[in-house]
């Protein structure tokens, strides 16, 4: 079984206003919501792409009740801990001439919601995957991924992290089967401004000499690579098409990549997968189906 874990999931309530000005009433002309979070956003993409799985999480309040209305009516199966004190946060993303975003701060999640936590993680199987995705909470232990990982440790399980600066680098050590930082989030790793595919290649490097298993970086409209636990390294361009909404096309590229690794068990075909669904979504105003994932893939068989 796959799971996903998001800590700090959200509403997406994402508004169109044509030319939106400060200080005055400003009418919408298209109105979304989607369930957010990273992790959501992952399980989302599984099971578009046909394979099942848990969403882990927290939810409180009425936005917390509408969270899960909206993940179970996209088929998914989720066993979110409810929070008492707070609500589920709501992210505003604005479409203007400009975007803008304004990101809630999300419920109180207590020590005794955290042991609530453990105890679904310790059910976690042999062979079962865990992807865990996004920020932590500013009422959380900073050091969360890292303390689910040493608590897991020994366990034979697949755990993949997508998180950004410390998140990411103290669990390294914890031997993480997958970890997906863009270009960017590497560069700020290690101090330096990365932009070719060789660079990227030297640093994910490093990360393995860290204690990562298989490194996937994101690169936006110049494409992708991938660093191996066997010493290959796949690289590509991005697949062309119009960019219609970037958010949770790197959420996707996870969900393609475990995906291609689960359904063929070699790393160019879930490499492949991965830059594909990843290109589905950003070319999507939601995120990717199957089919507009095959649909690339056939097309682009050249960048691989």
């Amino acid at each position: 079984m796959i799971y996903t874990l998001t800590f700090n999931p959200s509403l997406d309530y994402i508004v169109t206003v044509p030319k939106f000005t400060c200080g005055v009433v400003n009418r919408t002309t298209e109105e979304i919501i989607f369930p957010g979070g990273k992790g959501i956003n992952v399980s989302m993409v599984l099971k578009n792409l046909g394979f099942e799985n848990t969403a882990l999480g927290f939810y409180a309040g009425f936005t917390g009740m509408e969270l899960k209305r909206l993940v179970a009516d996209k088929g998914i199966h989720a066993e979110f801990i409810p929070v008492d004190k707070g609500m589920t946060r709501i992210n505003v993303k604005l479409r203007s001439e400009q975007e803008s975003e304004i990101n809630g701060q999300g419920p109180a999640i207590a020590a005794s919601d955290i042991d609530k936590l453990y105890e679904k993680l310790d059910a976690l199987k042999d062979g079962d995957i865990l992807v865990m995705a996004g920020s932590i909470p500013d009422v959380m232990p900073q050091t969360m991924y890292m303390d689910i990982m040493k608590h897991l440790q020994g366990r034979n399980l697949k755990i993949v992290v997508d998180a950004t600066r410390d998140l990411l680098v103290n669990v390294l050590p914890f031997h993480p089967f997958l970890i997906k930082p863009n270009n960017h989030e590497l560069g700020e790793i290690f101090g330096v401004e990365i932009c070719e595919k060789e660079d990227v290649v030297t640093y994910a490097k490093k990360l393995q000499e860290r204690g990562a298993r298989n490194v996937l970086i994101s690169m936006a409209g110049d494409g992708a690579v991938l660093v191996a636990e066997d010493g290959s390294v796949y690289q590509a361009e991005a697949p062309e098409g119009k960019l219609i909404n970037s958010v949770g096309a790197g959420d996707s590229m996870v969900a393609g990549f475990l995906a291609g690794y689960l359904e063929h068990g070699t790393y160019d075909k879930a490499f492949q997968m991965g830059v594909c669904t990843g290109s589905a979504s950003a070319f999507s105003e939601e995120l990717a189906t199957k089919a507009e994932v095959l649909d690339l893939l056939e097309k682009n068989q050249n960048l691989f």
